[in-house]
């Protein structure tokens, strides 16, 4: 159940921001703003580790379905089928990666899921931005997509290890605490 209610706030840090006219949440940094910061990455990790493996395609149709909402009715642009598909593979695989490695979670697999799932995106989706339009098609125009995009892949791997860091630790925290008092009554 918990993680359901997870993915409904993944599903919710992407939907509320547009739907009432605010950017992905707005704060400042010394270095500029605060953007791409939502619970998608650290939310699939966790699903994806409590969840059968068939039940990843609940999560993707769910952000499928987000997608959607969000070109359509917030941003007011057509919705084609070909501009996502990177993207809903990606969730797929983040899915699938908390499934595998997060099973038996540590504070180094997490770690490692976290920084995988967070750079795979930056690699993936700046790849497809760079064969689009925006940039030339050549070595220098990928490298100024990869270098424009770089405070987001900040901001991503940020609230992904935040949400994943909260999602895996605080249960890890709380099982360590309860077992506190047990281990000194047994040694005494």
């Amino acid at each position: 159940m918990l993680s359901y209610l997870v993915l409904l706030l993944a599903l919710l840090s992407r939907l509320l921001p547009p739907l009432f006219h605010m950017p992905p949440l707005h704060l400042s940094w010394s270095s500029g703003e605060l953007w791409n910061f939502t619970a998608v990455g650290g939310s699939l990790l966790f699903f994806g580790a409590r969840r059968p493996r068939w039940q990843a395609a609940i999560a993707v149709v769910a952000l499928m379905l987000t997608d959607y909402l969000l070109t359509v009715h917030a941003y007011h642009y057509a919705f084609h089928v070909s501009g996502y598909l990177v993207t809903w593979a990606w969730y797929a695989g983040v899915s699938l990666l908390g499934h595998q490695m997060l099973r038996r979670a540590t504070a180094l697999r997490v770690t490692g899921a976290v920084l995988t799932s967070a750079t795979s995106f930056f690699l993936l989706s700046n790849f497809v931005v760079w064969l689009g339009t925006m940039y030339a098609h050549s070595l220098a125009g990928l490298s100024a997509c990869y270098v424009a995009a770089l405070p987001f892949y900040r901001n991503d791997l940020i609230s992904t290890g935040l949400v994943a860091g909260v999602l895996f630790g605080l249960p890890a925290l709380a099982h360590r605490l309860a077992n506190r008092p047990h281990a000194q009554q047994s040694a005494a």
